[in-house]
């Protein structure tokens, strides 16, 4: 008699896991920036561009658009940690993309109009520290389990 297979006690690998605690992590913070309190200025929030005062934990700007953009990746993150391969390229594609942001925080006028994610200094070295550690994650992650089977 054949059983069909359960996924329900399938092994996720690290990378996997991985994938998974940044995403659960980027729709925290989304979530979060939207909770008065814990984002202060919360009435002056916008829903994009450098005018936009509230900050999350009274420290990172954030505006509608940053929040929905965590929440987004968030969803990509848990969606991603399904195979090895999907979750080790958002991690370092996911890392990228963050150290791209990085430096166009650091090259643009935060007053002009090209801030339109809001981004601060905060952001912009938070962003560098998740670009790298997202690349680390799927680099040494997903290189140790080059020789299992993908799933």
């Amino acid at each position: 008699m054949v059983t069909p297979k359960s996924h329900t006690n399938v092994a996720r690998t690290p990378v996997q896991a991985a994938s998974l605690l940044v995403g659960l992590l980027f729709l925290i913070v989304g979530l979060l920036g939207f909770v008065p309190g814990i984002t202060t200025n919360f009435d002056a929030m916008a829903f994009a561009g450098h005018h936009s005062e509230a900050r999350l934990l009274g420290v990172f700007q954030v505006s509608i658009l940053h929040n929905i953009v965590h929440l987004l990746f968030g969803v990509a993150g848990l969606l991603m940690a399904r195979t090895m391969n999907l979750a080790k390229w958002f991690l370092i594609g996911g890392g990228v993309i963050y150290l791209l942001l990085w430096v166009y925080g650091l090259l643009i006028d935060k007053e002009s109009a090209a801030n339109f994610v809001p981004l601060n200094t905060a952001d912009d070295w938070l962003h560098f520290v998740l670009g790298l550690g997202m690349i680390a994650l799927g680099v040494v992650l997903g290189r140790r389990t080059l020789g299992t089977r993908h799933r």
